[in-house]
């Protein structure tokens, strides 16, 4: 049964035919007009009819009743519906009016030896129903309340949410949480199948859920309701726990009776221990975009939760690693090497580094410790190491290459024994300045310019080709694959050149038995630094094929397809990674090939496992310049050097290309703002119908006081003592309505990590805005925090005692503040906004530009009910202030000082109602903003009536312009319009990768991180936008939801192409996407469209 909530009530059969095929049927109705649906469940009836149980309420008396006294005489219902299946029809079985309170529903197991029925949870009861029972035999008990010095014992508590969890031998309880996160533990008693009592007790307290899920293994999910996805491990069921236990005989089945309430007192977790966390953004208050880390690219700054669970959290663009091995070196280290000591060896051997001006050689066993007699030339720097043929490997050095045969280290132990040792050298007054090598093949490069190469002779030796490659310019890199499965040798080579070009020469003999020619050349913007060949798993027909990386010595990767036959290059895709040149080695991530790009920081080229495309994604890891794959016995991942450290580690997870660092807060958090050059955040925060931390410090301390009176006179306590307060976040604070909360926090995200110093505001104050601010009369150095503050504040009816500007002042280092003054205003200033040396204030209607004076601010102007509602956001560029409204949409004001001191006149506003969350300029022109109904848009001032704005110096041209339909005198043009199915709390234009162009980055209440990129040709508009239009058609979701419709849900969607539907093109079968691609017009092919996806999301997000 599936139910809206109101009037419709639609039932679906589902049959099962064969082993996969599911079959529904065309839907039963069971509508009733002019009914509420609360809440609904299947029954457990065994192998009897199905049945359904519904809270309803039916408002139709109050409809026609203009007095309004109807509604209190409105009843509650459980309403029982029975599907007949001889019948196929619904039939209304039974009804009995339950609490007015009620809200939720749980079914109680049926069966042979099971009472069956419904758990109905109203406000302080939960009440066992069954179908055709006597009000009488109706078994009800109170939720039991929490005990302690600041809690309120009248407050009465509700059940949030539960879960049912049945138990080998037809035994079965819940755990239902109430909305402080108390979680108890409920049990029935029924010998025969019919209920004698229901009991109840407390299990623990756990963070605020919207759904628990117990599982077999003895574990319990929990999706909490703001904050980290947490999983605990079941270490009890606590039925030998000392917590009271209360029962239905203690409470009366009449909800009207007098009762007296249970209480209990929250401890620490006893039953439960928290095993493991799922990072989650949800919800995001506020979000800023910001480097003040001086990092390669910037971070994603976001205050996020609620109550005592509130972070401040730090989202960056990077893989997670996981470090397993750390390791002091003697000295720096400029290189590092493993390798095997044979072909068939499956662990690596030895680990070889490149000191200053010298060679360690270290083996791999329980411990890693030096190698003695392995026959490595120490006394020199290597270039390479590479085992070779069967058993040998070879070390390629400035001065030569080293053969050593049949390393083996007897008995264990770390002096080796040898078979043979060759040494090859170049000619005179040369030196080798580039290699590259595979198992089979070696390929060097001298100082003269000439490329020497080398295949594995029967004997494992060295071979030197007769054909060699002279060129007029320097070599800096080489490159050579792996040998192909079933192959003798690789089929090709790449040379770097110092005149921007890259070669390919064939190193397999073509048709007239010639190796080492030139066969393909791609320029390059800059000299390559790095070259590496490899095979990736790719969505080609094998599943793989052959890709050529270049590393430029401007900071700019490049991967080509290299073809397996020809040897041409093709499908190009380029990234900057960094100021520095870029190097690279091959490793494997999560088994599948990958590269490892070394720059001013680390990144990892793979293919992501969902889309099988390209993924560039830096790591969340120290900077390295050199790194191998490693392969020991315990484990298998990446070695690198960094400075004199000698580091092994791994990858997490490929799916998740970001990492969060938290910092805990107080209060839910509401808004921040960030000085971005002493790397500090000031955030505000504030919790409605909460005990402030004064009050709730006074009644501890009355607690407290009344027990050492209690301990004097002989008595001790026992458990908790009466004034210890548990930590909220878990326990939350405690509750008092009507009261708030607040304080301001100062954040170090960058090197403590903490929250440096919390003002808490007192007298039933909440801070509500907040700004950064330097005044002209006082000096550009000195900065101060000005904070929004209300009194008494109440939303429905909007209401409040005083309101009131506070202003401090910061410190030198941004780490400390001191309270100045404070202003009274009319209203609560909900927008503040640094401009020209003074701050404006949006306060209900009005828009004021304040001054600072000694003793409080000073008003310098006033534009009276520039808005119709309420302000609640300015932005500003120039002269031009775009004033948000709190449910009419945004309006341009001007602000003219030259004639008239300090003048500020609105000119134009929208023309659709829109309630405002969050607005941002993209130019002088174009604002771009979010509403609470999950809509983003863009409005563009006309250009007349903008040039009009700027024309006169006092603004007189405006103020004689008659206002229009009651609001400015011009209006502003739709540019585009997208529905999120996210509320947008912050949005802002920035660039989110180094070297990549701007975008605007909005940031959801649930979560949400999007981003909105401008094209920047019409050919590749045109064809993203005939790719939507076809994947609308060929690749539906499963719930057969019309795209169009959905992003149109408010307002028809303009300007804007669904980027997450386009890269499903990527997921899609080859057959599927090249039909799609035959119907788009233009010269495309899948390669180029693949290309084109990945370039919008590559080179401006990720």
């Amino acid at each position: 049964m599936v139910a809206s909530t109101e009037k419709n009530k639609l039932v679906y059969i589902l049959t099962r035919s064969g082993q996969t095929d599911i079959t529904i049927s065309s839907p039963l109705e069971a509508h009733k007009p002019q009914t509420l649906i609360y809440s609904l469940i299947g029954l457990d009836v065994g192998y009897d009819n199905p049945m359904f149980a519904a809270l309803e309420l039916d408002f139709s008396s109050a409809e026609v009743d203009p007095t309004g006294e109807a509604v209190k005489e409105l009843r509650k219902e459980l309403v029982y519906y029975e599907l007949d299946l001889g019948l196929n029809h619904i039939v209304r079985k039974w009804s009995e009016p339950v609490d007015r309170t009620a809200h939720a529903l749980f079914r109680v197991p049926g069966g042979p030896n099971a009472p069956s029925g419904v758990l109905v949870c109203g406000e302080d009861n939960i009440t066992y129903h069954r179908i055709n029972n006597k009000k009488s035999d109706l078994l009800r008990l109170a939720i039991p309340r929490r005990e302690g010095a600041t809690e309120d014992p009248n407050r009465t508590r509700s059940i949030c949410t539960g879960t049912l969890y049945s138990l080998k031998g037809g035994e079965f309880f819940y755990l239902l949480q109430t909305e402080d996160g108390d979680v108890f533990k409920m049990t029935l008693d029924a010998p025969d199948g019919v209920v004698e009592k229901i009991k109840i007790k407390f299990f623990d307290t756990l963070p605020l859920a919207t759904s628990i899920c117990l599982l077999r293994a003895g574990f319990c999910f929990l999706t909490c309701e703001s904050g980290d996805r947490l999983l605990y491990e079941l270490e009890s069921l606590g039925d030998d726990s000392d917590d009271a236990v209360f029962d239905s005989s203690q409470f009366p089945s009449d909800p009207l009776k007098e009762y007296a309430p249970p209480f209990f007192r929250p401890r620490e977790l006893r039953n439960l221990k928290e095993a493991d966390a799922l990072g989650s953004l949800n919800p995001i208050m506020d979000m800023e975009v910001a480097n003040p880390a001086l990092e390669d690219a910037p971070q994603i700054y976001t205050i996020n939760g609620g109550g005592g669970r509130s972070t401040f959290r730090t989202t960056r663009n990077a893989l997670e690693v996981l470090d397993l091995i750390e390791s002091p070196l003697p000295q720096s280290a400029s290189g590092v090497w493993t390798t095997k000591l044979t072909a068939e060896d499956e662990t690596d051997t030895l680990i070889i580094l490149c000191l200053h001006s010298r060679t360690l050689v270290l083996k791999i066993g329980d411990d890693v410790e030096e190698a003695n007699n392995t026959g490595f030339l120490v006394e020199t720097n290597t270039l390479g190491v590479q085992q070779f043929g069967e058993d040998c490997v070879i070390q390629i050095h400035p001065k030569g290459i080293r053969h050593i045969q049949g390393i083996k280290f007897p008995d264990d132990g770390a002096v080796a024994t040898r078979q043979d040792i060759t040494d090859w050298h170049p000619p005179a007054h040369r030196t080798i300045v580039a290699c590259a090598t595979n198992n089979r093949q070696v390929a060097i490069a001298l100082s003269s310019g000439q490329i020497l190469y080398f295949e594995c002779d029967s004997d494992g030796s060295l071979a030197m080709a007769e054909e060699e490659i002279s060129l007029d310019d320097t070599i800096s890199c080489l490159a050579i694959p792996d040998v192909p499965e079933g192959s003798v040798r690789a089929y090709f080579m790449a040379v770097g050149c110092s005149n921007s070009t890259v070669r390919i020469y064939n190193l397999a003999p073509d048709m007239e038995g010639n190796i080492l020619r030139d066969i393909s050349v791609q320029g390059l913007s800059s000299p390559p630094s790095a070259l590496t060949i490899n095979f990736m798993t790719d969505k080609s027909p094998r599943g793989y094929s052959q890709y050529l990386h270049i590393g430029l010595r401007s900071g700019v990767y490049i991967r080509s397809a290299l073809d397996e036959l020809s040897g041409e290059i093709g499908d190009t895709r380029r990234r900057f990674l960094g100021p520095e040149p870029v190097t690279f080695t091959r490793v494997a991530a999560a088994g599948e090939p990958a590269v490892i790009a070394m720059t001013s920081r680390p990144w990892l080229a793979y293919t992501h496992p969902r889309t099988s495309v390209l993924q560039l994604t830096p790591l969340n890891y120290i900077p390295f310049k050199s790194a191998w794959n490693f392969e020991g016995s315990a484990f298998k991942g990446v070695i690198c050097v960094s400075g004199n450290e000698l580091r092994i580690f791994t990858f997490n997870d490929l799916l998740d290309n970001t990492t969060c660092e938290s910092i805990p807060l107080r209060y839910t958090p509401r808004k921040f703002v960030g000085h971005h050059d002493q790397g500090t955040f000031y955030v505000i925060e504030s919790e409605n119908n909460t005990m402030g931390a004064a009050a709730r410090q006074a009644l501890i301390d009355q607690a407290e006081g009344a027990m050492d009176i209690e301990q004097t006179n002989g008595e001790t306590s026992n458990g908790h003592a009466e004034g210890n307060e548990l930590p909220p976040n878990y326990f939350g604070y405690p509750r008092a309505k009507g009261q708030w909360a607040s304080c301001i926090q100062i954040v170090d995200p960058l090197t403590d990590k903490a929250v440096l110093q919390s003002i808490e505001l007192t007298d039933n104050k909440s801070a509500v805005s907040v700004a950064l601010a330097t005044f002209e009369s006082r000096g550009d150095n000195e900065y101060y925090l000005a904070v929004g503050v209300a009194k008494d504040l109440q939303f429905t009816p909007y209401k409040f005692t005083s309101a009131s500007i506070q202003l401090y002042k910061i410190s030198a280092n941004g780490r400390e503040m001191e309270f100045m003054h404070e202003t009274a205003m009319p209203e609560p200033p909900l927008a503040l906004l640094p401009f020209k040396g003074k701050l404006l204030i949006g306060a209900g209607t009005n828009l004021s530009l304040y001054d600072c004076g000694r003793n409080a601010m000073l008003r310098k102007a006033l534009a009276a009910d520039c808005v119709p509602t309420r302000i609640v956001g300015l932005k500003t560029q120039g002269s031009r202030i775009i004033i948000s409204d709190q449910a009419q949409s945004v309006t341009y004001a001007v602000h003219k000082d030259q004639v008239h001191p300090n003048r500020i006149i609105p000119f134009a506003d929208d023309t659709i109602q829109r309630h405002t969350t969050c607005t941002e300029m993209v130019d002088y022109e174009t604002t771009v903003g979010g509403d609470k109904f999950g809509n983003i848009w863009m409005v563009r001032c006309p250009p007349k009536v903008s040039e009009a704005s700027d024309e006169s110096p006092d603004g007189l041209n405006l103020l004689q312009d008659k206002a229009f339909l009651g609001g400015a005198p011009n209006r502003l043009d739709l540019v585009a319009h997208y529905f999120t199915n996210d509320i947008p709390t912050s949005i802002q234009r920035t660039v989110l990768i180094s070297g990549g162009e701007r975008v605007i980055f909005w940031a959801g209440l649930q979560g949400t991180l999007g981003a909105l990129i401008p094209f920047t040709s019409r050919r590749q508009h045109k064809m993203f936008q005939q790719l939507e239009l076809l994947l609308r058609n060929e690749d539906k979701p499963l719930s057969g939801r019309d795209h169009l419709a959905y992003r149109s849900y408010f307002t028809p969607v303009k300007g804007v192409i669904d980027g997450d539907l386009v890269e499903r093109f990527l997921v899609l079968g080859r057959d599927k996407r090249e039909t799609i691609v035959g119907q788009i017009q233009g010269s495309w092919s899948s390669e180029m469209v693949d290309e084109a996806i990945w370039n919008m999301r590559g080179l401006y997000a990720f």
